[in-house]
């Protein structure tokens, strides 16, 4: 048997399986898909101990950088983000480091129609900012971009990643909202509840927002967008495109289940809520 897995910690919460496995019903491979909670100074030594009927791994936070050093070869957005999400174990032993992030994000936007913007803000400064940044610029062709994050002084790394990606950005912190609006599109990468306090300003900012929180949900900066009738994609529209993508890869078949794996995801979220 063919095996596939997450790795990640924590990692009870993934959906992963729950849409891996759906995308092997429908394509009718019998094909298992686990989840191990692997920290990140144990990513080596559970790489060592896979045989050769392991295919592929989907990874989380906090594998998503260390696995760029365990891979033979990386492909060029996860190098240029220095974040992969994707191990493939290749015919012939060797390891490949990709990130399905970035794809994944033009692909939610482009099923909403959204296939181009000139200006979007961006709130936060972590690993999914980083690959917001380049799926707005490779993806969407935008040219310009506003990052709100809570430390100015943390953003180094994402400006470094706008310079190489040639895209105009400038920083402000959570103290200056007020002065921030007229974008294109408004991206939270931020925790669900962390935008809470400017939901009413940021759900106004633009006439698309991408919140890329999924559970619990919705958020307030859902809830305001949906009152005001700002168009609203969600965390979910991301995480399903990018294991679609996943799932072609490890499985060499395309393309993938994508209306099973959103189904699976959802009665997945639905059965972790209380009753």
């Amino acid at each position: 048997m063919t095996r596939c897995a997450v790795l990640g910690s924590p990692i009870a919460h993934s959906l992963s399986p729950a849409m891996h496995r759906a995308a092997y019903a429908e394509l009718g491979l019998d094909w298992r898909y686990d989840a191990f909670e692997v920290g990140e100074d144990e990513l080596r030594g559970f790489l060592s101990t896979l045989g050769d009927d392991v295919r592929g791994l989907s990874l989380t936070m906090p594998l998503k950088r260390v696995a760029l050093e365990l891979a033979d070869t990386v492909d060029p957005v996860a190098e240029l983000i220095g974040a992969a999400n994707t191990m493939l174990f290749e015919p012939d032993g060797s390891r490949s480091a990709h990130n399905t992030d970035v794809p994944g994000l033009v692909a939610a936007f482009a099923e909403r129609g959204i296939t181009g913007a000139d200006t979007a803000v961006v709130l936060g400064g972590g690993a999914t900012a980083a690959s917001t940044l380049a799926a707005l610029r490779a993806g969407l062709k935008v040219s310009e971009v506003t990052l709100v994050v809570r430390d100015i002084a943390k953003a180094e790394r994402l400006l470094d990643l706008a310079a190489a990606l040639d895209l105009k950005t400038s920083v402000t912190d959570f103290g200056q909202v007020e002065q921030i609006g007229g974008f294109d599109l408004c991206v939270s990468t931020l925790p669900g509840g962390a935008v809470d306090p400017w939901a009413e300003h940021f759900a106004a900012v633009a006439p698309v927002v991408f919140d890329v929180a999924y559970h619990p949900w919705p958020t307030q900066l859902a809830l305001v967008a949906h009152r005001i009738g700002t168009e609203l994609l969600n965390g979910l529209d991301l995480l399903v495109h990018q294991a679609t993508l996943q799932v072609e890869m490890m499985t060499g078949r395309s393309p993938a289940p994508l209306a099973a794996m959103r189904a699976a995801a959802r009665e997945e979220l639905d059965d972790r809520e209380p009753q």
